[in-house]
């Protein structure tokens, strides 16, 4: 059948076609057969405004449009949906269900495309009764389920509900524990996050905690005066506390969500480590404690590894900050995208807190994101050393958007590029010392560099002279020099033996690149 015929087709049935759609509502009972389309309507519209300007890939609304409006399809196979002629054209098995125009084109045509959708959405709710068992939530989430299918694993649509989870209790950022037993025993803070509000109100770690909100906590486990200090999120409670050798004293906290702490350190064996488990919203200024706490010790560390092992990123933002700590100069790194806003160059504009000391930055297959971020950084600046296996490759960069309803919308809108030029998307970064190959291919390379040359350095090469787009040949060429693997147990001492010969550790940095 031509075009022309099917649209014939379409405009000589489309009354009977109502018709069929007003007696399929009529026959349901009510509370199951309303279609939420106001609803539907305002989400899919604030979306498809949102994402069409700022995609990496420049796709019109009506493509987009469709592409969601298969969402239906995935619910009830016996349904699908076509752009044909000027109009959205909904089919049931052997017929037309139901065709409404196309909005016209123009700046402000998403939410008039979310009503066109909403109203195609609803008959299908009509004429469809696992739609009308799915409910009006589940055809919204198949929408974006089925319009993502077409981009990246990163950009995704969450419910309210999903946005709600993990949120928890809030508190104040104060863990405590006891000292003595019996009537000697006394409750005290152990740790006081910096930006919770107990650190915030200048509590410190060994104050004693005597009452809180005027009862005494006499003869109380920790645990329950643990949980005495969690509450409502905006809710005050009151602790009275005395300081060591220091008369007691009352103040008032309000209660807020505070991010667990992201970045732990400790001297071992003469080396600085700071392990960071995630980029929150915090990590740059705990980094930066972490890493001067560390250079102030006396003797001074012989260096810094970094343990970035199984960190899955997080806060772009946040990673620059850390990066920033480390270096005095130079560029951090990229973003590109089609919106002005995600076109981004960071700079360096701190003071390395570590100068002279060497940097080992620990990776492996898990390591991605913002924790790629940063390994590319000061690899590239030939201010660290990168130990473990190719890391997993996200080089992506989502916006966020809030929709009507509560619900949360995340866009991929750029991608990172290193400061080399080379884009961390699927290729990941490929350290300078692998460690994923076993223990001789380890010996081997730690024996080169004892005589200045590096047996990583044609595969760091290829890596960091790679240019987008790359074909899925390239990128595994150049990672299987290096494959992805679970952080390996003799990951740290490679570390402390570069730390320990510096002829090896210059021996490895990149600049200026070696192919051989």
């Amino acid at each position: 059948m031509t075009r022309w015929l099917q649209l014939l087709t379409i405009l000589l049935i489309l009354p009977v076609a109502q018709a069929q759609v007003a007696q399929a509502q009529s026959a349901v009972p009510g509370s199951v057969a309303r279609f939420q389309s106001d609803e539907a309507g305002r989400i899919w519209g604030a979306a498809l405004t949102f994402m069409a300007p700022r995609l990496v890939k420049k796709v019109p609304i009506p493509q987009l449009a469709v592409w969601g409006l298969s969402g239906l399809t995935a619910i009830d196979p016996n349904l699908t949906v076509q752009a044909l002629q000027g109009k959205i054209v909904l089919y049931g098995p052997d017929r037309v269900i139901y065709a409404i125009p196309v909005p016209a084109n123009g700046p402000d045509a998403g939410p008039q495309w979310g009503q066109t959708c909403a109203a195609v959405a609803a008959r299908a709710f009509a004429a469809s009764r696992r739609l009308r068992r799915a409910g009006t939530g589940a055809v919204i989430r198949s929408f974006f389920d089925e319009l993502f299918n077409h981009f990246d694993p990163y950009s995704r649509y969450e419910s309210p509900h999903e946005g709600d989870i993990g949120q928890g209790p809030a508190g104040l950022g104060l863990s405590l524990s006891q000292i003595g037993a019996g009537t000697a025993a006394t409750v005290i803070a152990a740790k006081v996050a910096a930006n919770g509000p107990a650190g915030q109100a200048g509590m410190q770690p060994g104050m004693a905690l005597i009452a809180v909100n005027d009862e005494k906590i006499t003869d109380q486990p920790v645990s329950a005066v643990q949980a005495m200090l969690s509450g409502p999120d905006g809710s005050t409670v009151t602790l009275t506390v005395r300081p060591p050798n220091s008369l007691p004293q009352t103040i008032s906290l309000t209660r807020a969500i505070v991010p667990p702490p992201t970045v732990f350190s400790q001297m071992r064996d003469g080396v600085g480590v700071i392990r960071v488990k995630a980029f929150g919203p915090n990590t740059g200024q705990e980094f930066a404690a972490a890493l001067a706490d560390l250079v102030g010790q006396s003797p001074q560390p012989a260096g810094i590894v970094i343990d970035l092992r199984g960190n899955r990123g997080g806060v772009l933002r946040q990673s620059v900050l850390s990066v920033d700590t480390l270096l005095s100069h130079g560029e951090i790194v990229q973003t590109i995208g089609r919106a002005a806003g995600a076109n981004k160059i960071f700079h360096a504009e701190g003071a390395d807190l570590a100068p002279g000391l060497p940097v080992v930055i620990l990776v492996d297959g898990q390591t991605a994101s913002a924790a790629e971020v940063f390994t590319a950084s000061l690899s590239d600046n030939d201010r660290a050393v990168v130990v473990g296996s190719a890391t997993l490759g996200k080089g992506l960069v989502q916006t966020v958007a809030h929709l009507p309803g509560g619900g949360t919308l995340y866009v991929t809108w750029s991608r990172i590029v290193a400061p080399r030029g080379w884009p961390l998307q699927g290729l990941g970064v490929i350290p300078q010392i692998c460690t994923s190959l076993g223990t001789d291919a380890v010996r081997r390379q730690m024996n080169a560099l004892r005589h200045g040359h590096d047996l990583m350095a044609q595969s760091i090469a290829a890596a960091r002279t790679a240019r987008p787009p790359l074909a899925l040949a390239q990128i595994l060429e150049i990672r299987d020099a290096c494959p992805a693997a679970i952080g390996a147990n003799d990951d740290f001492k490679v570390a402390q033996s570069l730390i320990a010969h510096p002829a090896r550790y210059r021996a490895a940095l990149i600049r200026p690149l070696r192919a051989g």
